[in-house]
C-alpha cells in the first residue's frame, strides 16, 4: 500500500474538476472565530440503521395455486364488472395486476448514518493534537510538534483511528496520515493497543459508505504489516471486522471489454477485500484461514 492520504487530494480533484461530479457536504459551523462543529444529537450513531419491522399483512401466503402471493384488499363495489365493460376488459383496462410477490429489501448495501462526531474532531477542533498540516509543493503533510515514537499510543491510535470515517477536509486527511505515520514509527508500541482499536474500525465499516471503507481496508492492510504479531491478535477479532467485508468481497463491477482503473485508484471495494483477506491469512498464522472461512464462505486460501 501506497500513500493513502496523499491519494485523497488527487482523486477529489480528478472528480470534481475532470468528471464534474459534486464536492463533498460540508457540516454546519458555529461561524465564531472559534469554529466548531455544532454537536448533533446523542441518538444518532455511526453505522445506525432502522429495524425492518413487517406485519402480517405486509407478508406474502402460499395460495392453493402453489405460489406465494400477497394479500388483495377487500373489493369494493367500485371494483366489480358493469354492463359494458366487456371492451375494457378486452383492452386490459380493467385488469388489475397482483403485486409481485418478493422478500422485502434488507438494505444490506445501503449507506448508514455517519454523523459528524468523532472524538478525533472533536479533538483537533479543540486543539489538542500535537500537529498542524504543513503545506507544500508538491504534496500536503504533516507536522508534528513531538516525536511519534514518543506518543501514547494507547491515547492517540485509538483517536486517529475514530476519525478516519470522516469525509471533510482537513480531518479526513490529517487522521489518515497521522494513522500511517503512527504505524510507521510505533513499531514495538502497536501490539498492545490492539483491543482498543478494535470499535473504531468496526463503526467505520458498519457506515457501509465504499469511501470510507476504502480508507479502512488500506489501514488494515498497513496495520497487519506494521509488526509481525499483529496478524495473529487480530484472529480473535474477526466476528467483529469480517461480517462487513462477507458483503463486500464480491462488489467489483462489470464493464464489459473497457478499461478499469479502479483497483489503480484504490477505490474498487472487491479487490481491496480480497486484498485484505489475503493479507490476514499471510500473517494471521495457522488458525487464520478457517475463521476466514467462518466468517465469509467464499473465501479461498491463497497459501
Amino acid at each position: 500500500m501506497g500513500d493513502v492520504a496523499g491519494q485523497l487530494f488527487a482523486f477529489e480533484y480528478c472528480n470534481v474538476k475532470l468528471k464534474g461530479k459534486p464536492t463533498m457536504k460540508k457540516t454546519k459551523q458555529s461561524l465564531s472565530c472559534f469554529d466548531q462543529t455544532l454537536p448533533v444529537p446523542l441518538s444518532r450513531r455511526a453505522g445506525h440503521h432502522d429495524l425492518c419491522r413487517l406485519t402480517d399483512k405486509d407478508l406474502p401466503y402460499w395460495c392453493s395455486n402453489s405460489e406465494y402471493r400477497h394479500k388483495l384488499p377487500r373489493k369494493i363495489p367500485g371494483d366489480y364488472t358493469r354492463k359494458g365493460d366487456g371492451e375494457k376488459i378486452k383492452r386490459g383496462e380493467l385488469r388489475k395486476a397482483a403485486p409481485k410477490a418478493e422478500p422485502p429489501i434488507g438494505g444490506a448495501f445501503r449507506l448508514r448514518d455517519n454523523p459528524p462526531n468523532t472524538q478525533f474532531r472533536k479533538l483537533y477542533e479543540r486543539g489538542d493534537l500535537p500537529l498542524q498540516v504543513e503545506h507544500n509543493s508538491a504534496k500536503n503533510a504533516i507536522a508534528w510538534k513531538v516525536d511519534v515514537s514518543k506518543l501514547d499510543y494507547h491515547h492517540y491510535l485509538p483517536v486517529f483511528l475514530d476519525g478516519i470515517r470522516e469525509k471533510e477536509e482537513p480531518y479526513r486527511f490529517i487522521a489518515v496520515k497521522g494513522v500511517e505515520d503512527l504505524l510507521k514509527a510505533g513499531t514495538g508500541k502497536i501490539l498492545p493497543v490492539i483491543p482498543q482499536l478494535i470499535i473504531p474500525i468496526k463503526t467505520a465499516l458498519n457506515t457501509r459508505d465504499p469511501a470510507v471503507i476504502n480508507i479502512t481496508l488500506q489501514l488494515l492492510c498497513k496495520l497487519v504489516e506494521s509488526e509481525e504479531d499483529i496478524g495473529p491478535s487480530l484472529v480473535p477479532y474477526y466476528r467483529q471486522l469480517l461480517p462487513v467485508l462477507n458483503i463486500f468481497k464480491n462488489d467489483i463491477p462489470n464493464i464489459g471489454d473497457r478499461l478499469d482503473y479502479a483497483q489503480q485508484k484504490k477505490i474498487c471495494t472487491g479487490e481491496l477485500v480480497q486484498k485484505t483477506l489475503e493479507l490476514f491469512e499471510i500473517h494471521g498464522g495457522g488458525d487464520a484461514f478457517i475463521n476466514i472461512k467462518y466468517m465469509v464462505p467464499t473465501y479461498e486460501s491463497c497459501v
